[in-house]
């Protein structure tokens, strides 16, 4: 399970063990864990923020580990569904996510779907849900692409720059996909190294992550921050995902699936933003945020009052 993984223009070698520990004869792997953890970070995250947009913590924890759940059933679905090929050749190997295959995209798409429908049934209004969640997202994709560097995956095509990454992986998969590039245009090198495209995405949505915080108490309207989430990353993904050697493809077009929907994403986003920041220019009341709202304040209430008693009972026994 050890492998290497160098930067030879750092000067730099990493022995890797894909196993972060056994218990009781069962392997954990870093990969899960890794996402494990972005995914707890995001749920604390999210809920930490809820009452500041105006949303009960109870109903929306309900809500958010739901849609959790949901989210990474619909990351391996996506996966699975566009390496058919593979996958129908054993149907066992589709519960064997220890080795990776998870689809950020099928994650983004059953979450935010899961989230809109148990939101109905829990009575918790999606669009600022939509922006609690949006930093969380960033958060743990940013920790859970770490998952993919100590599976040495998730690397681009050969580069010089001096951060470069290479090791007999990295060797290995180029050599056995050269011909499957070629026919992509991507013409590589086996012996040279390669663009650590995990790191850059993962520095794009922590950066993205750091920006949100700025623009919490800037949104004018609920679902602000969840159209920079997907604008944002949209952007990101479309030029990283250009350098990476193991994209999914649709059919024999070529066409990267994730460049096609990061483009969607970003004009959708955009497009979305400008129409309402135009509605609000002419109309400043014409969107109220939830948290502003009657309802918002009475569904909040309980929590108001029981945070009230807590720091009443403190303050006694100080």
């Amino acid at each position: 399970m050890v492998q290497t993984v160098t930067f030879p223009g750092l000067g730099w070698s990493f022995e890797l063990n894909r196993i972060a520990f056994s218990l009781f004869g069962i392997n954990f792997y870093w990969y899960g864990l890794l996402i494990a953890i972005g995914f707890l970070l995001a749920v604390l995250y999210a809920n930490k923020r809820g009452p500041q947009f105006g949303l009960n913590a109870d109903r929306m924890g309900d809500v958010i580990f739901g849609a959790t759940i949901i989210g990474v059933i619909g990351a391996r679905l996506y996966y699975v569904a566009f390496e058919w090929e593979y996958y129908s050749q054993d149907l066992s190997r589709i519960f064997d996510t220890r080795s990776g295959g998870l689809a950020i995209y099928g994650g983004i798409i059953f979450g935010f779907l899961a989230g809109w429908l148990l939101g109905k049934w829990r009575k918790v209004r999606f669009l600022p849900l939509a922006d609690a969640a949006a930093g969380g997202f960033l958060l743990a994709q940013g920790i859970g692409r770490w998952g993919n560097f100590v599976n040495i995956e998730a690397f681009g095509s050969n580069t010089t720059v001096p951060w470069g990454m290479g090791g007999p992986v990295v060797e290995n998969y180029l050599r056995a996909h050269q011909a499957e590039l070629e026919a992509l245009g991507v013409a590589v090198d086996p012996s040279m190294p390669v663009h650590p495209t995990f790191f850059y995405e993962s520095m794009w949505c922590l950066l993205g992550f750091a920006l949100m915080q700025l623009l919490v108490k800037r949104r004018k309207f609920d679902g602000e921050l969840a159209l920079f989430y997907f604008g944002w990353y949209g952007a990101g993904r479309m030029v990283i995902e250009g350098l990476r050697t193991d994209s999914l493809v649709i059919g024999d077009t070529g066409i990267r699936v994730s460049q096609l929907v990061a483009f969607c994403m970003v004009i959708a986003a955009v497009s979305v933003w400008l129409v309402i920041r135009a509605k609000l220019k002419r109309n400043p009341q014409a969107l109220p945020l939830y948290v502003t709202t009657e309802e918002s304040k009475r569904l909040m209430e309980p929590e108001k009052k029981a945070e009230s008693k807590k720091a009443k009972q403190k303050s006694n026994e100080e």
